[in-house]
């Protein structure tokens, strides 16, 4: 994989593929591909095989998917696997047929089974129940990563999938129903900073653990596996390092500057009790990650200040 490579980021509006079309560019990939969904519905079959064949990209990022919190997929549960379905079929097999030489697909740590344990390695997909609150969501990532796994077998197609662990950071989603759960508590603590409340609720009972990844990490070790993985299959990704939901709240209280206090609703669900990654793997082939949780919840916030976001 040179500099001079066409490599296409699909999803680069969204948190994780904004963040890894930015260190390609910043690391001087010259031929970084990006398109809107409305320039390219990747959900439209036709679309995407015209792209594909028009453009031919020797390197695919499989960052674009419908995504949401605990209430979305909840809610929305037939629109999450359906439109990831069609845009991870669409994608894969249009890399391969147009001679991709290598996709990397962006997995989720949900589709571990819920009480896998812990670290989660690899392995463990497949060997329990899911959580309940995002099947949907997680059965369509499964599919994916699946597929890969097919092609590469049945093709010799060099499709492999990075499995985050929680990713949090600049260009999150901090829509109010429909944001992953550090977005959340962000916006909860920083609309009850500028309304003076004098406490801030949080869902469940603040047991549940957590590792978290800052998005411009994650997009580092992405761009590090395109340029040095070829082994195919699954590889962990996260920072190594967990954090529970009420330590978490505590910590982002600080970040924020709320004054008041924090609570936790028990009647609330609490999702998946303890979720850490086994990230062995990547660290033999030598990353690490550069941001501490505390330095990367002050960048996400300061990036939010300035946002758009902040007044939605």
């Amino acid at each position: 994989m040179d500099k001079q490579s066409t490599v296409y980021v699909a999803g680069h509006r969204g948190m994780v593929g904004s963040a890894i079309a930015r260190r390609l560019q910043s690391l001087g990939y010259e031929n970084v591909v990006v398109r809107t969904h409305q320039e390219l519905p990747l959900d439209h079959d036709a679309a995407v095989t015209s792209f594909f064949a028009d453009t031919k990209p020797e390197y695919v990022v499989l960052a674009a998917a419908k995504v949401g919190g605990i209430v979305a997929n909840v809610s929305y549960g037939g629109d999450f696997i359906r439109e990831n379905l069609k845009i991870q079929t669409n994608v894969i097999d249009a890399a391969y047929r147009f001679g991709a030489k290598r996709l990397l697909f962006l997995g989720s740590s949900c589709i571990y089974p819920k009480f896998a344990e812990q670290p989660i390695v690899e392995e463990s997909l497949l060997t329990g129940p899911l959580e309940e609150t995002n099947l949907p969501y997680a059965v369509a990532k499964i599919a994916g990563k699946t597929m890969c796994d097919a092609y590469a077998k049945q093709y010799g197609f060099g499709a492999f999938t990075v499995m985050p662990s929680n990713v949090y950071g600049v260009g999150d989603n901090f829509h109010p129903e429909h944001s992953h759960v550090v977005a959340g508590m962000m916006r909860r603590f920083h609309e009850a900073k500028l309304a003076g409340s004098d406490r801030v609720v949080v869902w469940g009972s603040g047991s549940p653990l957590r590792e978290l990844i800052d998005a411009d990490d994650l997009a580092d070790a992405c761009v590090f596996l395109l340029e040095r993985y070829d082994q195919g299959g699954m590889i962990n990704v996260g920072s190594g390092d967990e954090i529970s939901i009420r330590d978490l709240a505590l910590l982002m209280k600080s970040v924020v500057g709320f004054e008041g206090e924090v609570e936790f609703d028990s009647t609330r669900p609490d999702g998946t009790p303890r979720k850490i990654m086994d990230n062995s793997k990547l660290q033999a082939l030598g990353w690490r990650p550069q941001f501490t949780l505390d330095a990367g919840l002050r960048k996400m916030y300061s990036w939010f200040l300035e946002s758009d976001q902040v007044r939605a």
